[in-house]
């Protein structure tokens, strides 16, 4: 059980329980994911797995998350760790500086001090950064220059504080001389990418130089990693990013979003854009629902945030050939999407080669919301390529190109897509091979969608067993660690015989054994074992999602309440009669069957007695 602990938590559990109140699960989840309402609860696509249909829940009386599909559960603390990949006491001081609570502070014993920079420990290394970079963009001479490029771009000084845009000076010792003048460890700042190492010495030195800073937060608006792009022609590259970190994965990330989340929602449109100047000159022109991928092509990661957040997607990308290319990597990352695409190609509607130049001009906003409403549906775009290239191919070539067309969209899973729209793209290419839609229909192969990434199908989580826990029956003394997890004063109506048959043998799902054994250290410690409880002292994930989600099926059992202990009782009963229908028939193969035998049927016999009721029949999985 060592593994499973946190060791002496960092602050007291009072401190805890007062940020969860003051914490709205529905706000705080409603931020990153779109929210429906469904009765007293909201429903919304699952952002652990790969949802495509609402399989997550969120109960605002009970400040719960439960999914049915992956199992992911938990209450507003779990959420905020699993979503934003937080440490607990990370979750914990985010949510209570959100809800203005000052936290008691506590030492933690030596024994948990890491032995490396925590993620911590680079969040203070890129603010630190941050804050050196945004001061030397006002210094006099350091800042002179990029301050010049700022004005050229026409960045307003509002957009420059709104997005932190700083400076790094044209030499390669400012930010590493401030770290060792205030004393502090260079470790975080050369994990962060902020610092890179002499090969004469081994000593640090800045890893941006003479560069203006575009800060990438993510999306609760920390800085996580930096984009540099030169102030001088000469220098190379053009743009500079950071290095994927444990704070930073640019596949996954995407600029501007925490600036841009509340609009997309609102509107139920996300634009994207190719670059941090774009992003910022739709923000500056009233187009707040903007954001940039960071040098990278989209990816199914930008797809998955994306989709929990809006309905359409406008892609914003140059007439030129390499703008192109992108789309048709885009088409085919969006595809079996539940998502309207469409892309907006400025060179139709203007001479303007970005949004960034076309926003500066007088009347461009207007120009701008002309080429957004006349955007092109993606595969439209996509299959109008596909006649251009076929439009003077003989028979065979024809014939080839969209047998070829078809097996990429089959990959792509065109199977697997709703029928509608599956009929509205066999339409779509059986109008450019200039066929009857049967032939197309025809040529489709039979066959199953590819395996996702992880060798299964799309949406398979690693903890296999937290779905099952949702979904499969559940016997009578599983139902009563759910009855425990729910309300730990029902640990102690429970007799030792009883504790043990809850907290001890083995479980058909080794991880709530792991609950199970939680629960009773819990206990000993003279802690109530609930579910909440338990997600402040248990580091791991799996444990946390398995415990909330066992309550979640006696919450819909339930209710609690009264009818909590009178279901607890029931299942009481039941795992009592269950273990003595196990003593039966073990009996029955021991050394001397037949009197072993008869003293188990009078066990059985009596607890039927003093038990009173007839067994009843247990809930079936909701």
């Amino acid at each position: 059980m060592a593994d499973l602990w946190r060791g002496k938590p960092v602050r007291d559990n009072r401190d805890v329980e007062r940020v969860k109140d003051a914490s709205d699960i529905v706000r705080v989840i409603g931020e990153v994911v779109s929210l429906k309402p469904n009765g007293r609860e909201f429903r919304c696509l699952c952002p652990f797995h790969d949802d495509h249909n609402p399989s997550m829940y969120v109960v605002p009386g009970k400040q719960i998350f439960n999914c049915f599909v992956c199992g992911a559960a938990g209450d507003v603390l779990s959420f905020v760790m699993k979503f934003h990949k937080m440490e607990f006491r990370e979750a914990l001081e985010y949510l209570a500086e959100r809800a203005g609570i000052a936290l008691t502070p506590m030492r933690a014993a030596a024994s948990d001090q890491p032995a490396g920079p925590t993620r911590a420990d680079l969040l203070k290394a890129c603010a630190m950064g941050t804050e050196f970079f945004r001061g030397l963009l006002n210094h006099p001479e350091h800042g002179k220059a990029a301050r010049a490029v700022i004005e050229r771009r026409g960045i307003t000084p509002a957009m420059v504080s709104q997005f932190l845009l700083g400076a790094a000076a044209d030499r390669w010792d400012g930010l590493a001389l401030t770290q060792r003048k205030q004393n502090l460890p260079a470790e975080p700042f050369f994990e962060a990418g902020l610092f890179k190492k002499r090969e004469s010495d081994g000593s640090a030195y800045d890893a941006f130089r003479n560069r203006l800073i575009f800060p990438i937060q993510d999306q609760i608006g920390r800085v996580v990693a930096f984009g540099a792009r030169r102030i001088n022609d000469e220098d190379e590259p053009k743009y500079l990013n950071s290095p994927e970190t444990r704070l930073f994965n640019k596949s996954a990330t995407l600029y501007a979003l925490n600036h841009a989340a509340r609009s997309i929602q609102v509107e139920r449109t996300a634009l994207i854009t190719e670059g941090y100047t774009d992003a910022i000159a739709c923000h500056q022109g009233g187009f707040t629902n903007a954001v940039a991928t960071l040098g990278t092509a989209l990816t199914r990661e930008h797809v998955s945030v994306l989709r929990r957040m809006c309905d359409r997607v406008v892609l914003l990308f140059d007439g030129d050939e390499a703008g192109q290319r992108a789309a048709d990597r885009a088409a085919e990352v969006f595809f079996a999407e539940p998502l309207d695409v469409a892309i907006c190609t400025l060179s139709r509607f203007t001479d303007a080669k970005d949004p960034d130049e076309l926003l500066k001009r007088g009347g461009g906003a207007e120009t701008f919301r002309r080429a957004l409403a006349g955007a092109s549906d993606l595969l439209d775009y996509r299959f109008a390529r596909l006649r251009e290239r076929l439009a003077d191919a003989g028979m065979a070539a024809l014939s080839k190109g969209i047998d070829e067309e078809i097996a990429r969209l089959v990959d792509l899973g065109l199977k697997d897509v709703p029928p509608l729209r599956q009929r509205l793209i066999v339409k779509k290419l059986a109008s450019l091979a200039g066929v009857d839609e049967s032939v197309i229909l025809r040529a489709i192969p039979a066959g199953r969608r590819a395996p996702g990434p992880n060798g299964g199908a799309s949406g398979v989580t690693a903890e296999a067993e937290l779905p099952l826990i949702q979904s499969e029956m559940l016997d009578a003394r599983e139902w009563l660690l759910g009855c425990v997890l729910c309300d730990g004063t029902l640990w102690g109506v429970l007799g030792e015989v009883d504790r043990d048959r809850v907290a001890g043998g083995a479980y058909r799902w080794p991880v709530l054994q792991r609950v199970a054994e939680a629960v009773r250290e819990m206990a000993d410690d003279g802690e109530a074992p609930t579910a909440n409880a338990l997600a402040q002292r248990v580091e791991d994930e799996s444990v946390r999602s398995a415990a909330f989600g066992l309550m979640s099926r006696v919450d819909v059992e339930t209710g609690r309440g009264e009818r909590l202990r009178g279901f607890f009782e029931q299942c009481l009963r039941t795992a009592r009669l269950d273990q003595a229908s196990v003593e039966v028939k073990s009996a029955s193969t021991g050394v001397n069957p037949d009197e072993a035998a008869l003293a188990a049927v009078r066990l059985l016999q009596e607890s039927r007695r003093t038990l009173g009721a007839d067994r009843r029949v247990l809930p079936r999985p909701v």
